[in-house]
Formats: structure tokens, C-alpha cells, sequence
């Protein structure tokens, strides 16, 4: 266990790179497609443009807070909550839990996958960056 500790300040990594990935991979697009989502889903595009900048700006900000300060790591959290908050409201409840399609009928649209990246954002939001500290 002595050698998997040398590397326990960086796990953080793990969490952080993947909420980027997500949230740079279905924020950025947002922005050419803002017109289309918003028709689609009965919405003002400026929700959808607001929304992208949400997503984009908490993937940069929860890679920012890696390396510097506490209150990116936070506000990347408090962001990346809201959007899921939202989207479970807008889109997800209504299908239960099930996110993995096994013969539900709900084509994968359940809520597990949201409701764990707000269990991990909101880890951020409390731990901030002393989630970057190396277990002694």
C-alpha cells in the first residue's frame, strides 16, 4: 500500500479529466447546434448558449483548479451540478434510473449517469482542491 500512496496526490486527476471530457464534449458543440437545441427542446437559444458556456467554463475551470487556485475547483462543481440538476428535471426523471437501455425501454435516458456526476461535482464542491492532497 506504501507505493499506491506515493501516487494519491494525483487521483484527483481522474475525476477532474473525466468531468472535463464530459462537459467539453457535450458543451462545445452547443454552440454551432444552439438554434437546433433549442427548437428541439421548446427553449429561448440564449438557455442554450447560456448552458454551453456553463458546461465549457466548468470543464475549464475544474482543469484550472489541478494546478491552481481552491475556488476553481468549486465553482466548477457548483456548475457542473446545476446543468445536471437540470437536465435530470428537463430530461431524465421521467425515465427513472436505468441509464444502461437493458430492455426497459427507456433507450438509456434514466438518471444514474447524472445524478453520479453530482455526486462527484459536489465532492468537488466540499473538498475543493484538498482533494489533491497525498494521504500520509
Amino acid at each position: 500500500m506504501d507505493t499506491l500512496n506515493k501516487f494519491s496526490g494525483y487521483g484527483h486527476w481522474l475525476p477532474r479529466l473525466s468531468l472535463a471530457a464530459i462537459f467539453l464534449y457535450h458543451g462545445a458543440p452547443k454552440f454551432g447546434q444552439a438554434q437546433g437545441m433549442a427548437d428541439m427542446m421548446g427553449m429561448p437559444v440564449i438557455m442554450i448558449y447560456m448552458l454551453a458556456m456553463m458546461e465549457v467554463a466548468g470543464a475549464l475551470l475544474i482543469l484550472w483548479g489541478g494546478f491552481g487556485p481552491d475556488w476553481a475547483t468549486r465553482v466548477a462543481g457548483l456548475l457542473f451540478t446545476a446543468v445536471m440538476i437540470g437536465a435530470i428535471v428537463m430530461v431524465h426523471f421521467q425515465h427513472g434510473w436505468n441509464s444502461i437501455n437493458m430492455g426497459m425501454g427507456n433507450m438509456g435516458k434514466g438518471m444514474e449517469f447524472q445524478v453520479l456526476i453530482i455526486a462527484i461535482s459536489l465532492f468537488f464542491v466540499v473538498k475543493g482542491n484538498g482533494a489533491n492532497e497525498a494521504s500520509t
